[in-house]
């Protein structure tokens, strides 16, 4: 072979190594990225990114990564079968368990069960009498045999064992304690599976009776079945006492959000009926961080439930709802404080929850009463990185003015009880909380009702509860009024008697998302047949395109 071919051969060779090498490095670096890009997008679940979630105030605005499903499992009574079924409104909603099961020599009976990761998020319970008030509780994850918690269930749940108020608590503190809904968000994670017993020796249960009187719903976040969940244990409380004093902190608004480049607009006059005062943002990546308004007028009651609040998000408009409903203090003045909105005695009302926009935002409050209005209106931006998984805050409302209540058989009514519609949407979202307004027009209780909350086109209702006290916290028809982070009741005057009553439940860790739809119902279920009002507000955040379906009501074929 000649100089000149050996030559070429060898410089031939090094192009094809330096070519092979150059492959193997893109193919390496590529790899490499990919696999860096899968460990990134891996979310680990655990009882401390739970409670960081929980303290983190722009979570909700982005749909769930990892994807959950929400479920509830109570002690609804278990003839609820279907609309056409004769126990559609059937109210014996306690003592009801899943089974009984024999477990060294004691009854257990089963509360909770669910398989795959997932977390217990909410959980409520109340007591009938002095009997139920000694129910015992335990909590087995992933198979175990031997309880990862356990105790008496009024320390377990409200009584602050497992954490401080207001992650575990019991309201109203005004209330005796057998007649207080004992609430707990404290977060348990699980990787395979959970079951939730109560034992109590004096539960009996045949066909003619149910005793003790024990009522409960428990919301869980179930995870897709790849998801990396870590179970909570008992040395977890102690390892992350520091987190859960931060989220305490949180959720009491002792701490203050990190500094946003918060910026603030208002206005403040007089405007005549069919006007506006209005406030306008036209700003790239930021959000509503609150809404504060002060109403100066001769009637208070017709300007709470007249003046309109109507937002728009980069040209979508996704609140129109009466200032009363939507900042939570009806149609009269009713000082209280939740994480997300208050009312104080000057008649001052805020509500506080991140509402993201891409370029702009409007808000306007719209006079609708017959008066001229004194309006003092302000609102702050926040900066907010939007992405794709950002969603637009929106709030719904409508009024069953004057509905007649059926009543129940056993006080000369009908028994005839009907689902109405705290909202309907068809989209993509996540569903944030609700509010109800009554105005009772009888000596007697107006909320039996049962929530029936169906999500992406269920036939039965994924989330189905108790009564409408026990989905808003406290229990037995109390009127005492209370405030905590999540959960209010700004009056209760009309829970026994003629008047007015508020409630309202703002959701965090139990947000509930969807992908086609959802539809929230609440059962009218009034122990005497009268007429009331009853309107209803639903908070939620939703991608462009939804749709709001019109109130309805629905009537079941048979009655219980």
């Amino acid at each position: 072979m000649s100089n000149a071919c050996f030559i070429e051969f060898t410089v031939a060779n090094s192009r094809i190594m330096k070519t092979s090498i150059l492959l193997m490095n893109v193919l390496t670096s590529a790899l490499v990225a990919l696999l860096l890009s899968s460990c990134t997008r891996e979310r680990i679940v655990s009882f401390r990114s739970l409670l960081v979630e929980m303290s983190d105030v722009d979570a909700i605005t982005r749909f769930p990564d990892p994807s959950y499903r929400l479920i509830q499992q109570s002690s609804y009574d278990r003839r609820t079968v279907s609309p056409d079924s004769a126990g559609w409104f059937a109210n014996d909603d306690y003592t009801q368990f899943i089974r009984e099961e024999k477990n060294e020599g004691r009854s257990e009976f089963v509360m909770f069960e669910a398989e795959g990761p997932g977390a217990v998020v909410r959980w409520w319970m109340t007591f009938g009498n002095q009997d139920a008030l000694t129910s015992y509780i335990r909590v087995y994850l992933d198979g175990n045999p031997v309880p990862v918690l356990e105790g008496m269930a009024t320390a377990l749940i409200g009584g602050g064992l497992l954490a401080p108020p207001p992650l575990s608590t019991s309201v109203s503190p005004l209330t005796e304690p057998q007649r207080q809904g004992y609430n707990l968000y404290l977060p348990l994670p699980f990787s395979k599976s959970c079951k939730i017993t109560l034992t109590n020796s004096s539960v009996l249960i045949n066909p003619e009776r149910r005793t003790p009187s024990i009522y409960y719903n428990i919301c869980s976040r179930l995870y897709e079945k790849d998801t990396r969940v870590i179970s909570i244990t008992r040395e977890t409380l102690l390892a992350d006492s520091l987190t859960i004093a931060e989220c305490c902190e949180v959720l009491k608004g002792k701490k203050a959000l990190d500094a946003r480049g918060e910026s603030a607009s208002s206005s403040e006059g007089r405007y005549p009926p069919g006007t506006a005062c209005t406030l306008v943002f036209e700003e790239n990546n930021r959000a509503l961080e609150s809404l504060s308004l002060r109403l100066e007028a001769n009637d208070t009651a017709s300007a709470l439930r007249n003046t309109l609040i109507r937002i728009t998000f980069d040209g979508h408009e996704t609140v129109n709802v009466p200032a009363g409903n939507f900042f939570g203090t009806g149609y009269s003045i009713n000082p209280y404080s939740t994480l997300f909105s208050s009312t104080d005695s000057t008649g001052r009302m805020i509500f506080r929850r991140i509402m993201p926009f891409s370029n702009e935002c409007t808000v306007s409050v719209v006079n609708g009463s017959n008066d001229t209005l004194g309006i003092e209106a302000e609102a702050v931006t926040v900066a907010y990185r939007w992405d794709k998984r950002s969603m637009y805050f929106g709030a719904s409302w409508h009024e069953y003015s004057g509905i007649e209540a059926a009543g129940s058989e056993n006080t000369g009514g009908t028994g005839k009880h009907v689902d109405l519609s705290i909202a309907g949407l068809k989209g993509k979202g996540v569903y944030a909380g609700d509010a109800v307004s009554v105005i009772n027009s009888a000596d007697a209780w107006w909320g039996e009702g049962d929530e029936k909350i169906y999500v992406d086109n269920e036939v039965f209702p994924s989330s189905i509860g108790t009564g409408t006290e026990d989905y808003y916290g406290y229990a037995w028809c109390r009127p005492e009024p209370f405030s905590h982070p999540f959960i209010s009741q700004p009056t209760g005057e009309g829970n026994f008697f003629p008047g007015m009553t508020v409630n309202m439940r703002y959701r965090s860790l139990d947000a509930i998302p969807f992908e086609n739809g959802i539809r929230a119902d609440i059962e009218l279920w009034h122990w005497v047949k009268t007429k009331i009002d009853y309107s209803l507000t639903a908070y939620y955040y939703v991608f462009p395109g939804y749709v709001t379906e019109a109130p309805r009501t629905r009537v079941s074929a048979q009655k219980p």
